[in-house]
């Protein structure tokens, strides 16, 4: 074993940009012992590092993917960066700004929300055929994967096809597993909180469970206040 030991302040935009190739990744937040909310969200766990941690990470991709129920329940808003991270992302040839894709295979969302209407980059929502409206298309592109149930491999490629290649995931829980079961996350971040919450919350995957357990190597560790800021290769 080696101990983790404090070395230089690391750049996060070098050290988190993702390589110019299809590539997903999922980022959350748990506490020492497993919690991914506290009464329903995850904020308590969160602090100002893993804020510009996950800031850094819709900086440096193409578009941010999280479920509706996320959405709701995190208060979501238009997505915008700092001019700088701006010029930066163009100079690699990206979108000023990250694009956003909703994923709801119901289809029940407020449209009228500002996440659609104050968008700076047309929102994308990703459902299923049934699901889907005009109402819909009015204020988000509307991407179809799956007839009544969606199709998140389908779903990913016709995201590519649009050149939106690196993904990060915000999830929810459930989203998370899916993806996962799937084989489609490359990548997991995840940021250790040093918090012990107990009871039932939730956890960063939900559902029936993953058989088998999925292998994860450790790519990197970084660490401030106490928190712990892990990457785990899953290729």
């Amino acid at each position: 074993m080696r101990r983790l030991d404090e070395g230089p302040e690391v750049d996060l935009e070098t050290e988190l940009l993702p390589p110019d190739t299809d590539h997903l990744r999922t980022v959350m937040v748990s506490s020492v012992d497993g919690a991914a909310t506290v009464d329903g969200r995850v904020g308590s766990l969160t602090s100002p590092a893993d804020q510009r941690l996950l800031l850094t990470l819709r900086a440096v991709s193409d578009v941010v993917l999280v479920g509706a129920g996320t959405v709701r329940a995190e208060g979501y808003g238009p997505l915008r960066v700092e001019d700088d991270v701006a010029a930066r992302r163009v100079a690699r040839g990206q979108t000023a700004h990250p694009g956003l894709a909703v994923v709801s295979s119901s289809g029940r969302l407020d449209l009228g929300h500002p996440l659609f209407t104050e968008a700076v980059t047309r929102p994308l929502v990703l459902t299923t055929e049934r699901s889907a409206t005009d109402a819909m298309a009015e204020v988000a592109d509307v991407v179809t994967a799956g007839a009544d149930e969606l199709d998140l491999a389908a779903a990913l490629a016709r995201l590519r096809e649009r050149g939106l290649r690196r993904v990060v995931c915000e999830g929810g829980a459930r989203l998370n597993e899916s993806l996962l079961a799937a084989d489609l996350v490359d990548e997991l971040v995840l940021t250790t909180s040093p918090s012990l919450v107990g009871g039932d919350a939730a956890r960063i995957v939900a559902g029936p469970g993953l058989r088998p357990p999925r292998r994860a190597r450790l790519a990197s560790v970084l660490t401030e206040d106490d928190h712990l800021f892990t990457r785990w290769a899953l290729r």
